[in-house]
């Protein structure tokens, strides 16, 4: 686990500095804290589609998936049919798997329970956020985070929701920073972290 240098003479962690669509990921959205219940929404749900791809493809299908999804509103998902489903599957632009597409239909009845319950669903996973760490040295795939928060998830009826998705999803979401000492955008995703969790800066 190594900064890499650009051409733009930008550090960034090894893995976002090429090709151009994970550098503007990198510099722009992982690990920047997220608090939109819709796009906390998305995120989970793509993570569960990754299972077994790379992200570079679902990068690639993402404004795909917004479109097929609603915009990936819990709402309007929670409400889809069979005429969904067909039409989904159908859909070039997206990952056709008929399992991750009704877990994603399950999963949007799922998130508005715990709105009920909860408020919101960034009340109910910046719950699960614990506090600052020091950069990571080596970043795990799974943590006791992310396996508890699974474990939850699967309690409250979501599917494709195992620990190395979960913690993908903290990661990308900012609940965890684990963007490398001397990246460029570390500390201003570490700031927007301790304001969700109402640190000082």
């Amino acid at each position: 686990m190594d900064l890499v240098i650009g051409e733009d003479l930008v550090p960034r962690c090894w893995w976002g500095s090429e090709p151009e669509i994970y550098r503007e990921y990198h510099d722009d959205e992982w690990g920047r804290a997220v608090t939109d219940d819709s796009r906390l929404f998305e995120k989970i749900c793509l993570e569960g589609f990754q299972a077994g791809l790379s992200w570079l493809t679902i990068l690639r299908k993402r404004e795909s998936f917004r479109v097929g999804f609603a915009g990936f509103d819990p709402v309007t998902v929670a409400r889809f049919g069979e005429e969904d489903v067909e039409r989904l599957l159908a859909d070039s632009g997206i990952v056709r798997h008929q399992g991750k597409i009704r877990s994603t239909i399950n999963n949007a009845a799922r998130a508005l329970e715990v709105i009920e319950e909860k408020g919101s669903l960034a009340a109910y996973f910046w719950s699960w956020a614990g506090p600052e760490e020091p950069p990571p040295t080596e970043i795990e795939a799974v943590t006791e985070v992310s396996t508890s928060l699974s474990k939850d998830l699967k309690r409250r009826g979501w599917s494709f929701v195992g620990p190395t998705t979960v913690y993908a999803f903290m990661q990308a979401m900012g609940m965890v920073n684990d963007h490398l000492e001397g990246c460029h955008v570390r500390e201003e995703c570490a700031r927007a972290r301790r304001h969700v969790m109402g640190i000082n800066i």
